[in-house]
């Protein structure tokens, strides 16, 4: 499965608390810096770039335009976002690192904790424009923690060789699974990574299943809704999947991307990622749509919101603070859409691609992920629970003992930071 998001274990969350992580309210008070001015503007900035030939090709372009604006110089390094966080939490602290880096929002609140991604202070004008939602997935304990770039969450492709029109009610997706499988032949209506909770999410969030409790923007940590009733049904709806043989066991992307490349299935639960791949391969008959409702309501996918943060310990901080939001404003959205295909996390960016049409729909019903760092503690359990699921085991059971696990996991990490 090809995603941006990389949760991480709950001990491995643990350890970065503690050994790297620096008292808070000290980083805090350091933080409190002047606006940017001609009189504090640097010569250059130092940024990290996802090393992606075509985000660092975007991000030359717009650095350049920002260097002619302002005459800073924008120095790049190109660094996989998947390296960032554990290279910041060993060299910002020593005075190295850029004065900024990038990062999903589920990473908010580790970063947060560790003190190296400093607050951010939008005025009205410059928060104006950003997709519904993405401020707040980078707001952790009241603070912004970072400026919104590019935003991402699945929805349906098909194959209008098979399908006509997609599935508009869960109801119809279960249809097209009776209809067009066989699995000894290895066709089938729909498929999706069931295992894989990023995916499965939407059917126990469908029935009122949750990952935490919220209120406000605030999560309780201690609520876990993955075994309530609702969790339950949205569980066996998915067993009852698995037992008809509309999906297979052991589906990875692999497979899925393999057999909806061969025409062999009519619809996938899959991500914008895969547009250039699909649409290489099925030309025209390609499709996307959102995700189907249940008892009348949109399926809610998981989303995420990639961001450039600004390091806690730069000297720039203002001014860092000012390049992230002149990378991210209207113009420079587009020249990286236009680079790198990904969603910009802007409202008045033209897409100008039909497929994108259904993850845009989809992402007003998308949950953006939790970004407290207990929610590393959910993906592992969860996943290995979609697994017994799938193999018949029963389903509140399966589930209670999952949450067991994931709240034994979260009071460790609480124990490391007390």
């Amino acid at each position: 499965m090809k995603k941006w998001q990389y949760p991480i274990s709950a001990i491995a969350v643990l350890a970065l608390f503690s050994a790297c992580g620096p008292d808070r309210e000290g980083v805090l008070e350091e933080l409190e810096t002047e606006p940017a001015t001609e009189e504090n503007k640097p010569e250059s900035l130092h940024i990290w770039v996802n090393d992606d030939e075509r985000e660092l090709v975007a991000y030359r372009e717009i650095g350049d335009n920002f260097e002619e604006e302002t005459g800073i110089e924008v120095r790049i390094t190109p660094f996989g976002m998947g390296d960032q966080l554990e290279a910041m939490s060993l060299d910002a602290p020593a005075g190295g690192g850029p004065d900024l880096f990038y990062q999903p929002n589920d990473m908010v609140g580790s970063i947060t904790l560790q003190g190296l991604a400093a607050d951010i202070e939008l005025t009205p004008e410059q928060e104006a424009g950003y997709l519904e939602g993405t401020l707040d997935a980078l707001t952790y304990e009241g603070e912004l923690a970072g400026v919104p770039a590019a935003v991402e969450t699945y929805a349906l492709f098909y194959n209008t060789d098979i399908l006509s029109e997609p599935p508009t009610t869960i109801e119809e997706l279960e249809a097209i699974g009776e209809e067009y499988t066989n699995a000894g032949t290895n066709e089938f209506g729909f498929l999706l990574e069931s295992k894989e909770m990023y995916f499965a999410y939407p059917f126990y969030d469908a029935y009122g299943g949750y990952i935490f409790a919220e209120d406000g923007g605030d999560y309780d940590t201690l609520d876990l809704g993955l075994a309530n009733d609702g969790a339950v049904e949205g569980g066996e709806v998915l067993q009852r999947f698995h037992q008809e043989g509309y999906l297979p066991q052991n589906l990875n992307a692999d497979i899925l991307n393999g057999l909806f490349l061969d025409g062999s299935v009519g619809a996938v639960f899959s991500g914008p990622w895969n547009i250039a791949e699909y649409g290489e391969n099925l030309g025209d008959s390609l499709k996307t749509a959102p995700l189907p409702t249940v008892n009348g309501n949109p399926m809610r996918s998981l989303g995420g919101v990639k961001a450039w943060m600004v390091n806690g310990y730069s000297d720039h901080i203002s001014w860092a603070t000012e390049l992230a939001v002149f990378m991210t404003n209207d113009e420079s959205a587009q020249i990286f859409f236009e680079h790198k295909r990904e969603i910009p996390a802007r409202a008045e960016v033209n897409l100008d691609d039909e497929l994108y049409e259904g993850f845009q729909e989809q992402l007003e019903h998308a949950y953006f992920m939790p970004n407290v760092p207990e929610v590393s503690a959910v993906w592992g359990p969860m996943g290995d629970a979609n697994v017994f699921i799938s193999q018949g085991h029963d389903v509140r059971e399966v589930l209670e003992e999952t949450v067991d696990l994931i709240n034994d996991e979260i009071q460790i990490m609480g124990a490391g930071r007390e």
